[in-house]
């Protein structure tokens, strides 16, 4: 049977974070004594030295080392299990975070999101639209219930929902289709491409082609479009964002010899099936359905 308690090991982490122990009582609100009792508490109970002080620095032991990283994990599960015995008390969750790409098709999302609403009339929903890798951060953070993602999770399982296609278009008195005609690449580089920033803050990623010599960096999709349609450079876009410009005429498709369509497998995400309320599992349920 454990002889350490899941707050013991949280006052050891924290010491070992802040690198002292009077630095981990002012972040976890608890008194300097009280932390320093517990550390050597657990190093009887244990029998090994997890700290050693080196000048005004508290650092860590090897065995200490060694026991830092499987606390991360331990500390975790405790709060997953946390979680899980909140949703069964509480039963319905009153809201939902779902954090979505920019490019994730809007009408099947739409359709999603009416349908759970009607399951639930009372449940505020957040969207959180992102770019790129900015969905599975918020996911990582704890902002998000689900992830609507064009990239999987690296430690966790993640789901093929969709595939969507993106096509390189520009506005129709943009150079590059004055007049039509199959492009060069180097044409192309010529010209400005305007290019979606990853919305993620810690972990950013570039895709596609970027080649261009002059290059717009945004942070919408929406804002991608305006400066289409004032022949102001050339995208790739999701094909369900452009088509009814392409339809009106305003933005014309590309004609490259190759690479002028791509398509982008998006992925649903979350960390932990048994953390999920109802209306999250809903959403999910019709999510797939739809998709």
């Amino acid at each position: 049977m454990a002889r350490s308690t899941i707050e013991q090991w949280r006052m050891f982490k924290a010491v070992a974070e802040q690198g002292g122990f009077q630095q981990a009582a002012d972040v976890i609100y608890k008194s300097q004594s009280s932390i320093h009792h517990a550390v050597h508490k657990m190093e009887e109970l244990l029998g090994v030295t997890l700290f050693q002080v080196e000048g005004r620095k508290t650092m860590l032991t090897a065995a200490g080392e060694q026991l830092l990283r499987r606390v991360n994990y331990l500390l975790a599960e405790a709060e997953r299990m946390e979680n899980v015995a909140l949703n069964l008390k509480s039963g319905v969750e009153s809201s939902l975070n779902i954090a979505v790409d920019e490019a994730f098709p809007r009408d099947k999302l739409f359709q999603v999101l009416a349908a759970v609403s009607a399951e639930y009339p009372l449940i505020r929903i957040e969207l959180l639209e992102t770019i790129l890798t900015g969905a599975n951060e918020l996911l990582r953070q704890g902002k998000a219930d689900i992830a609507l993602s064009p990239f999987t999770l690296p430690d966790n399982l993640s789901e093929d929902i969709c595939q969507v296609e993106f096509i390189a278009v520009a506005g129709r008195e943009h150079p590059l289709n004055l007049p039509p005609r199959e492009l060069t690449l180097e044409e192309l580089k010529t010209c400005r491409q305007i290019v979606i920033r990853d919305s993620a803050l810690e972990q950013k990623k570039d895709v596609g082609w970027l080649g261009s010599d002059q290059r717009w960096t945004v942070s919408h999709v929406g804002t991608s479009i305006e400066l289409l349609r004032k022949n102001l450079g050339f995208a790739w876009l999701p094909l369900t964002a452009v088509q009814p410009f392409l339809d009106d005429g305003t933005l014309i498709p590309l004609q490259l010899p190759r690479g002028a369509k791509r398509s982008a497998t998006f992925y649903l995400n979350f960390n932990d099936a048994d953390t999920l309320g109802p209306v999250a599992r809903s959403f999910i349920g019709h999510l797939r359905f739809l998709t």
